[in-house]
């Protein structure tokens, strides 16, 4: 291939989420998440904004297909809101909300667009955190089964690509914190860290059980995947010596060691337990096999990442800290690392041991500070810049032989962004919350492009 290239069978798509679109909450038998509850308590979202609304998608879909036609994907991933399914959290099954998913799929399809089906993404049911406190409780990850089970029952003479979760350490780790409000749903205080490790240690269960339930529910072949988005280590320069140390710092960057290590490889780091000591999860006999299910791909949501480098210390290595005039974009944490999607997927390959396991970036994209022109138009050319260098680096990964299958952008359109309200912008195109306009962006057009030359452009 030339350089920055892509492949003639290269997945490229975009990707979105239920609850930061689809509004219509109190709708088609619908009942409340934890976000809902969680965006409508004062203090806990930017501008008390919630949900509510968002894109209004539920009801402007056939439209927002449209526009996926226009950019030219053939790939789209979104995720279904269990209490659309199930409002209760347990028992039955909302027939109309199965419905809305229906006429979704079937319009993707008939526009010759793959659906790439998440079944979880963070909107859990307040039922649930009612009644045993949602990730707190083992139970959760059989209720999830028999929700994933009802769905892929229903969908999956349609659906044949299938993430049984997206991001564990964001609705655990961030959701349930120890003598501080956590900064997402459901925000429950615990008491310790072990009760934190204890719901993301739920949800790899969850994962495994999910997996588990889609096999044995679909009528069809299907793919099944994990959708992570594990802290990326980057050697800061490429010599043996760091590359080692980053590759001995991916046990126990953020939750590495906890969440990604037990799915790929069936056990917990031992480095990482070693660390934790006391604050371990219980794990029962069986845990880990249950959790280290077979994949058919690893979905990666990679936006920023770690340097690191090599020192004479017991570990072998440290995490640098970025200097205070660092680029960012738009969001506190989002430093711009485009190695990081190289460095992602080649720790799949190598340090995980996932050598013909297929990848798939699943989310990359960021915040821009977007303004309507004087001409009607979003030149988002920092958002150009910022996606121009991570495809680079995409391209790298696939150029030296990793397993690197596909791309979808976050985000579609501008959206509820979560503990931030309406106040960040992620789409590649606009979104005029108070007309429900679509403005596509620069980006927009600059992303077409490249699916349409198969490089980066």
């Amino acid at each position: 291939m030339n350089q920055n290239q892509f492949p003639e069978d290269f997945c490229w798509g975009v990707a979105t989420a239920a609850y930061q679109i689809e509004g219509a909450i109190a709708e088609g038998g619908r009942k409340p998440s934890v976000w809902d509850t969680f965006s409508a308590t004062p203090g806990r979202v930017v501008n008390g904004d919630t949900g509510e609304f968002a894109c209004d998608h539920y009801h402007r879909y056939e439209t927002d297909i449209q526009l996926m036609v226009k950019l030219g994907i053939k790939n789209y991933r979104f995720s279904i809101a269990w209490p659309r399914i199930i409002p209760d959290g347990r028992g039955k099954v909302n027939e109309e909300g199965v419905n809305f998913y229906k006429r979704l799929v079937d319009c993707l399809l008939e526009a010759g667009i793959t659906p790439h089906a998440t079944l979880f993404h963070w909107d859990s049911p307040q039922a649930l955190e009612d009644l045993y406190g949602s990730w707190q409780s083992r139970q959760m990850a059989f209720d999830f089964a028999d929700y994933v089970s009802a769905v892929v029952n229903r969908l999956g003479d349609r659906i044949t690509h299938w993430m049984t979760i997206n991001e564990i350490p964001c609705f655990t780790h961030m959701g349930y914190g120890v003598e501080a409000n956590p900064p997402h749903a459901p925000g429950t205080r615990v008491n310790s860290q072990k009760e934190v490790w204890q719901t993301s240690h739920h949800a790899l269960l969850a994962h495994g059980l999910g997996c588990q339930a889609i096999r044995a529910a679909s009528p069809t072949p299907c793919h099944v995947a994990l959708v992570d988005n594990f802290g990326v280590t980057v050697p800061i320069n490429e010599s043996v010596d760091n590359i080692t140390a980053a590759k001995k710092a991916l046990h126990t960057c953020f939750q590495n060691g906890g969440i990604i290590f037990p799915v790929l490889t069936g056990d917990y780091s031992p480095v990482m337990l070693e660390e934790l000591g006391k604050d371990a999860p219980d794990i029962k006999s069986g845990d880990l096999e249950i959790i280290h299910q077979p994949l058919d791909a690893l979905g990666l949501n990679i936006y920023t990442g770690t340097y690191v480098r090599a020192v004479d210390n017991e570990r072998g290595y440290e995490l640098l800290d970025l200097p205070k005039g660092y680029p960012r974009m738009h969001m506190p944490w989002l430093n711009i690392l485009p190695e990081s999607i190289y460095w992602g997927v080649r720790h799949v390959n190598e340090t995980l041991g996932q050598r013909n396991l297929p990848v798939f970036i699943t989310e990359n994209g960021c915040a821009a500070e977007d303004e309507v022109n004087a001409k009607g138009e979003v030149i988002d050319s920092d958002r150009i810049m910022y996606l121009r260098q991570y495809l680079k680096s995409a391209s790298r990964a696939i150029s030296e032989g990793y397993s690197l299958k596909g791309y979808f952008v976050w985000t579609l359109m501008d959206n509820f962004e979560w503990a931030w309200g309406y106040s960040r912008r992620f789409g590649i195109i606009y979104t005029d919350y108070s007309t429900q306009n679509r403005i596509p962006k620069a980006s927009f057009d600059w992303y077409a492009e490249c699916i349409r030359q198969r490089r980066v452009v």
